[in-house]
């Protein structure tokens, strides 16, 4: 009888990544989109927050496979319980304070689940060392990993450098010759919003390095400065953004999601190429009632098709919102008669990605987030900007004033004002039907090729994107 072989160990794979993300919907979804990246080339990548953020996260995805999403690991962070109270979308102040108790309590409790989830990676022997990706909005994941002898981290920075770095020197020689003015904190943050940044060292790099969701075609002087300063301090930034996948829909292909194609597409394929407006606020605001009624009015009165995301603000935690009254039931069922075959209202989650895709989207009224922006921008749409908060009020200037993609519908300056129907249908008009429109359109869809150059094989955004995969897996 032949003797057994001989077991083989597998060797240790080269590393496990954990990426913690910040809790609120922009930000899971652009460590999610890296953390895809990373597991698509056969990485072990974490995916760590508490459960709800895990779920939303995951009920979200776009424009990925179910075979990637699924080789994707995900970690819950427990961490105690916090108040989830409503939006209150007639605030003076627009920013979501209501999402506060998560945020604090998220950045105060998630350190020790987060050390033990480190610390098992680091034991089981399966990896030679542990890297964490977190958001660099919180330095606390950074603190976690530098406890441990085989573990570094690095941050994701989820805003624009250009606003890094207005934020934190108004005076920033690039700032100045720009022109743009630099809102101050207060106007667009909340008191304990940045009380909790500073104590986290916000927007720092804690770590071994930045990976930085932008590139050279949209920041490419702001990154040059930011990479010099990095590494004078002996730190890497890798520029790989955008990180959210660049669709190439046209009215036959099949949607890239693990989820079922939603009808809002359906209707797109029968709209005419470039006739659609696309309007979206994002998930952490919503609009006081009476411009929301000034905004039905533009829209109808514009004549243009439109789809228009009419929901609230997302509470901390989406799963476990209280039902009631809609408080657009009075004003859907009639609008939506008045404008039968030209607009669609969706009161739910919308698959954005895939509308801004689309042929017959034409441009995309905003709140400016960073987020939003890359998948706008990445796909030739340009901007009707109306910024609500934090970075917002500055993407809105640098898109429409620097990059010369967009309009203004709301001044900065006028954030606390109703803007009435007659302007925004103004806006409406010079971006779908004037020359200025067209101009804008045709420089959004150049700036999109070369942002699509740099994600593609052989740019930027991809070399940095290897050299980073290198670097943490020798």
């Amino acid at each position: 009888m032949a003797p057994a072989a001989a077991t083989e160990v597998a060797p240790a794979a080269p590393v496990a990544i954990v990426a913690v993300p910040f809790p609120a919907q922009g930000h899971l979804n652009q460590m999610l989109h890296l953390s895809l990246l990373l597991a698509s080339r056969g990485l072990d990548v974490h995916y760590a927050a508490p459960a709800p953020h895990v779920r939303q996260a995951r009920a979200r995805v776009q424009g990925w496979d179910a075979r990637t999403v699924g080789s994707l690991h995900f970690a819950a962070l427990d961490i105690p319980p916090y108040a989830t109270p409503p939006p209150d979308p007639e605030s003076p102040v627009a920013f979501p304070g209501h999402l506060q108790p998560l945020f604090d309590a998220f950045c105060d409790h998630a350190a020790a689940p987060l050390a033990r989830l480190l610390e098992d990676l680091a034991a089981s022997h399966s990896h030679r060392r542990v890297v964490v990706l977190h958001d660099n909005i919180m330095s606390f994941p950074a603190a976690e990993a530098s406890r441990l002898p085989s573990c570094e981290a690095y941050a994701l920075q989820c805003v624009a450098q250009s606003f890094c770095a207005g934020f934190k020197d108004p005076a920033h020689p690039l700032v100045r010759a720009l022109g743009l003015p630099v809102p101050p904190p207060e106007s667009f943050l909340t008191a304990e919003f940045m009380e909790l940044v500073q104590r986290q060292d916000g927007l720092g790099v804690p770590g071994a390095g930045l990976l930085l969701n932008s590139c050279g075609a949209l920041e490419g002087d702001f990154i040059d400065a930011l990479d010099q300063t990095l590494s004078e301090d002996g730190k890497k930034l890798f520029t790989i953004g955008p990180l959210n996948p660049l669709l190439d829909l046209d009215a036959t292909a099949p949607t890239p999601s693990p989820q079922p194609r939603h009808e809002c597409l359906d209707w797109l394929d029968k709209q005419p190429v470039s006739s659609v407006l696309y309007v979206s606020f994002g998930t952490m605001t919503s609009l006081p009632g009476k411009q929301i009624e000034e905004l039905a009015a533009a829209l109808q009165g514009s004549g243009q098709r439109f789809i228009w995301v009419l929901r609230d603000a997302d509470r901390a935690d989406i799963f476990a919102e209280a039902g009631g009254k809609s408080r657009h039931g009075e004003l859907l069922p009639e609008f939506t008669k008045q404008t039968e075959g030209k607009g669609l209202v969706i009161t739910g989650w919308a698959p954005q990605l895939e509308i801004l895709a689309h042929g017959a989207t034409a441009a995309f009224v905003s709140h400016c987030g960073w987020n939003s922006l890359l998948e706008g921008l990445g796909h030739g749409k340009p901007i009707l900007a109306w910024p609500m908060h934090c970075d917002q009020p500055w993407n809105a200037g640098y898109v429409c004033g620097h990059l010369k993609a967009g309009i203004v519908v709301r001044p900065w300056e006028k954030n606390r004002e109703t803007v009435p129907a007659k302007d925004i249908q103004e806006v409406i008009r010079r971006a779908m039907d004037s020359d200025e429109g067209a101009a804008l359109r045709k420089a959004a869809k150049a700036l999109a090729e070369d942002v699509r150059a740099a994600v593609a094989e052989g740019g930027s955004s991809w070399a940095d994107m290897e050299a980073f995969i290198r670097h943490i897996t020798k």
